[in-house]
């Protein structure tokens, strides 16, 4: 056996650096490694002979990868393409946007751990309709209100958990908690800045799809992301523009949707802000713990579940005792747990959304941001005297929002808050489930969200209790796992405090 290190990510500063002192080489691309593996079904070589003769042959590389990928259709060789892109100064609305995408990598600047300064984006769109005055001055307003809330709460928070101010180390934890809150007056229209990799396949749907965008912003960065990737992997990013699928779909759906929702008609808002279980799989736990069975047996998954239904409580339990026996803080259920789905309606804040986003395994759809939803307020604000204040600039912001739509469309919404709320469907299987309530419903995590992580999980609870048996959030977990157990796990999560 030979195991061999066929490549890995290097910044672009080195790649220039040793190209300046060599010779000039094609082979400095991603490409090479894509149509070398793209031989392994066909060709009896070894990998690393097939790698070493497609960077002999870069061209020819080339034309196999748009021969297999585009000709015969084996789109998957294109995702041994890796890219690595900064992404800087874009908008929060933008970031959005570029983190829809499920199999990549992404790492975005916080706005819970880094004071945020006065630098946002003004859409083309705003300089278009002549509406740049209004615009600016209302974020700017907003700016200034997140640094007076900023200063306002800081000492707020210090104060009111002073035993572990009292710990130099804990003061960056503190002082984000100050941070979080204040930032939900400032607006989508806040640069902010990413690291994104992702792989040649998905390189090309994003943008693809992204062609079809309206905002003037996502077309830029599309551009940008096009060139780069082109200047480097001619052969891996080939179908760019946009299909009728990605531009029209949503549109005619809309239209069609009129006859049930005919415009102009006003119909209640059950859900203004929460979350509802809008639908499980209502045999859950038999689904799971049949999945259990099936993987441990040789039957069917038809007699697997009709075993479990015909199994008494104690048996149901024993099986999953034994699923979570042996699990510690970091672990998650089997992947039998997936054969259960919770499905979730929840209205939530555009802070509480750019966390949810992360969760890219479930499967989530949004409307657009609806000031009529209402807005956030973290209780912090009411806390230190100064909600009036935040509900006044809220009240302007609407204001101007409703003015920008006019002329703007769909690019108003940069100028609305991280308090502003949309609502949003989220598919999740209980699996996927435990991830978010270990990671969520923590301590460590943002309030928002840690409400509606624990909302989830007890709603989870209700509907399959045997398993969402040890739903909760790691800081939780020995007192969870103890209770079912009746002893500790072996290892013990961190804490957030020093």
């Amino acid at each position: 056996m030979r195991v061999i290190l066929a490549g890995y990510n290097v910044d672009s500063a080195v790649l220039d650096e040793l190209k300046k002192n060599s010779p000039p080489r094609q082979d400095v691309t991603p490409e090479t490694l894509s149509a070398s593996y793209a031989r392994i079904s066909r060709d009896p070589r070894p990998a690393d002979e097939l790698r070493a003769a497609a960077r002999a042959e870069v061209d020819r590389a080339r034309r196999s990868n748009q021969t297999i990928i585009f000709k015969m259709g084996h789109h998957s060789v294109a995702e041994h393409a890796v890219f690595n892109f900064d992404i800087i100064g874009v908008s929060r609305l933008a970031i959005e946007e570029i983190e829809r995408f499920r199999l990549c990598s992404f790492t975005e600047k916080s706005q819970r751990y880094i004071t945020l300064g006065e630098d946002f984006v003004v859409p083309a769109e705003v300089m278009r309709a002549g509406k740049e005055e209004l615009f600016t001055a209302t974020v700017r307003a907003q700016n200034l209100l997140y640094h007076e809330f900023y200063d306002r709460l800081r000492p707020y928070v210090f104060e009111k958990y002073k035993e572990q101010a009292k710990h130099p180390g804990n003061h960056s934890v503190l002082d984000g908690w100050a941070k979080e809150d204040a930032r939900y007056i400032v607006s989508l229209a806040t640069e902010g800045q990413l690291g994104l990799t992702i792989n040649g396949r998905n390189l090309e749907l994003l943008i693809r799809r992204f062609a079809a965008k309206e905002l003037d912003e996502i077309k830029a960065v599309n551009g940008r992301l096009f060139a780069l990737a082109r200047e480097v992997a001619p052969s891996i990013i080939l179908f760019t523009e946009a299909t009728d699928f990605d531009s029209l779909a949503y549109g005619e759906i809309d239209r069609a949707a009129a006859r049930i929702f005919p415009r102009g008609e006003s119909y209640p808002r059950k859900l203004r802000h929460g979350i509802s279980l809008a639908g499980f799989s209502a045999d859950g736990d038999d689904r799971v713990l049949a999945a259990l069975l099936h993987t441990v047996s040789r039957s069917s998954y038809a007699e697997c579940l009709g075993r479990i239904k015909t199994a008494k409580p104690s048996e149901k339990k024993a099986i999953i005792r034994s699923a979570f026996r042996h699990m510690e803080f970091y672990d998650f259920p089997l992947r039998e747990f997936e054969h259960a789905d919770l499905t979730y309606d929840l209205v939530v804040s555009a802070s509480c959304f750019a966390q949810l986003k992360r969760h890219r395994m479930a499967t989530l759809t949004q409307q657009r941001y609806d000031p009529s939803l209402g807005v956030t307020v973290p209780p912090s604000i009411a806390e230190v005297g100064v909600e009036k204040k935040f509900l006044k600039m809220i009240d302007r912001t609407n204001e101007v929002h409703a003015a920008l739509r006019k002329s703007m469309g769909p690019a108003a919404d940069y100028v609305l808050t991280n308090a502003h709320r949309r609502r949003a469907l989220i598919k999740v299987n209980v699996r996927e489930l435990y991830h978010i309530s270990r990671l969520r419903e923590d301590a460590s995590a943002q309030w928002e969200i840690r409400d509606m992580a624990m909302k989830m999980a007890r709603l989870a609870e209700k509907a399959m209790p045997l398993a969402c048996l040890l739903l909760g959030g790691k800081d939780a977990y020995p007192e969870l796992y103890a209770k079912i157990f009746g002893a500790p796990p072996k290892m013990t999560p961190p804490g957030i405090f020093k």
